[in-house]
């Protein structure tokens, strides 16, 4: 009985999960993170369990790694070929180029309507006679009902456009991206917004400096005030010469006030004149529909979503998922629960999911290490799997993780989703290893010396394309 207990002992320890790489330990230790702050999980995606699994059963912060549960939900609910529909209407005669009433763009949650494709839908609006509107371009974003939004909430940093919030007609994401040249040492440089918004002034007080290129816009700032002539955006900071042109990016406004300012500019700009104002509202029965526009896939906005880590595409495609739900008050939160349902129904477990609000932005937000490999691996084995996988950044190569591994053997073989917030770092996705053998992985680090833990988040891709320990 001894011998046989011994020998079950042995074949246990021996089948077991290993401890934590010590090439991953070393670096966390260089870091001063405990182990008890990091969950680690590994598996190959032909295996029935885990090589590695540290901390996996506890829920943990995954900062913007929340964005595949996203994924997840949207590919698996609404399929990858899912678009969304913008209508543009109208509620008055045309005669020769007038239109004697209001034009109506009525928005349904497209995540991707950036000002490119708003441009297109306003020079049809054109091509199809209309010079001039006697009365309003009425902006209607009823389509979601979502919860009031204060962009300040998570970090007092209201003009970031993370902070950005979802709207039934989200345009360019509420963004501007301001062009910086440099001038000479001591000169104010040059900024030129794209898109401009209508009615917003620019006080650009961004000087040159010299020395090198580094962290470039660490001493940028913009602050938003309102004037008797409108609103007001003052830039202030530094930036060397030897950066040269670079691209910064602000949300000056709440997503109607920038959608109206928005369109103002553009229908100008193609040539449109109108007679009242572009404003919010809803759009009567009577309107009769000129066309409509067809959006990008939500393969595509998944794309865009975890490439670039953008949240506002997170939180419009999470209202998506709310948005058929009957009486939904509030579509975020709707979204929040069909998102976990759907991952359950697929058996992934869901024991300490908060999703929130589907971007990882948030402080309440969890999930465990096993949950997220559980979604890996199931994603693998769905139809929209090349979808799921090609929107993850390509370590070395692009998106947010173009920067990563660079000189390592394992450059270039991690398809991976990062999330980094103050006191949280994390990353989750797929590694070829140098067999051919893919493994999900997923790594969480909750602490307060989290942002150094990137290099033992290398050493773990690193461990595995050496074959995970084998």
């Amino acid at each position: 009985m001894l011998r046989l207990v011994l020998a079950l002992a042995l074949t246990l320890l021996a089948t077991a999960a290993p401890a934590m790489p010590p090439q991953v330990a070393r670096a966390l230790e260089r870091a001063g993170i405990a182990p008890d702050a990091v969950a680690l999980y590994v598996q190959p995606i032909d295996a029935a369990e885990p090589v590695l699994s540290v901390n996996a059963g506890r829920p943990m912060n995954p900062a913007s790694v929340m964005k595949l549960v996203t994924a997840f939900a949207v590919l698996e609910r609404l399929g990858p070929g899912h678009t969304w529909t913008t209508r543009i209407a109208l509620d008055g005669p045309l005669r020769e180029g007038r239109l004697d009433g209001s034009l109506y763009l009525v928005g349904s949650g497209d995540p991707l309507l950036d000002v490119g494709r708003l441009w297109r839908v306003l020079a049809r609006v054109r091509a199809a006679g209309i010079r001039h509107i006697a009365g309003d371009v009425v902006l209607d974003a009823s389509a979601l009902r979502l919860p009031p939004h204060d962009p300040a909430a998570f970090d007092s940093r209201p003009l970031r456009p993370y902070n950005s919030g979802p709207s039934g007609l989200l345009l360019n994401f509420n963004t501007v991206h301001l062009l910086l040249t440099p001038g000479r040492t001591g000169e104010t440089l040059t900024v030129a917004p794209v898109p401009a918004l209508d009615g917003l002034q620019i006080d650009n007080r961004i000087t040159t400096t010299g020395g090198r290129c580094q962290t470039w816009f660490r001493d940028l700032d913009a602050a938003l005030d309102w004037t008797p002539d409108g609103p007001r955006l003052t830039l202030t900071g530094s930036m060397p010469a030897d950066c040269g042109v670079r691209e910064w990016a602000v949300s000056p406004f709440t997503s109607d006030d920038f959608a109206a300012a928005l369109v103002a500019w553009l229908w100008r700009e193609s040539g449109g004149s109108l007679g009242g104002r572009v404003r919010h509202g809803t759009t009567p029965d009577t309107a009769a529909t000129l066309f409509e526009h067809v959006s990008p896939s939500s393969a595509e906005a998944v794309r865009e979503m975890n490439k670039w880590s953008s949240n506002v595409i997170a939180q419009q495609l999470l209202a998506t998922l709310g948005a058929d739900q009957p009486d939904a008050s509030d579509m975020l939160a709707a979204g929040a629960r069909v998102a976990a349902e759907t991952l359950a129904a697929a058996g992934i477990p869901t024991q300490g999911l908060i999703l929130d609000n589907g971007s990882g932005l948030s402080r309440i937000a969890s999930v465990r290490a096993d949950t997220l490999g559980a979604l890996l691996l199931t994603a693998w084995q769905r139809p929209w799997m090349p979808e799921f996988v090609s929107a993850l950044s390509l370590a070395g190569i692009d998106g947010t993780a173009r920067k990563r591994l660079n000189g390592s053997p394992a450059h270039g073989r991690a398809h991976i989703k990062t999330g980094t917030l103050n006191g949280v770092r994390a990353m989750a996705g797929y590694v070829l290893d140098r067999n051919g053998r893919r493994h999900a992985v997923v790594m969480m680090v909750n602490d307060e010396k989290a942002p150094l833990s990137e290099a033992a988040q290398d050493a773990l891709i690193e461990w595995i394309w050496g074959g995970a320990g084998r």
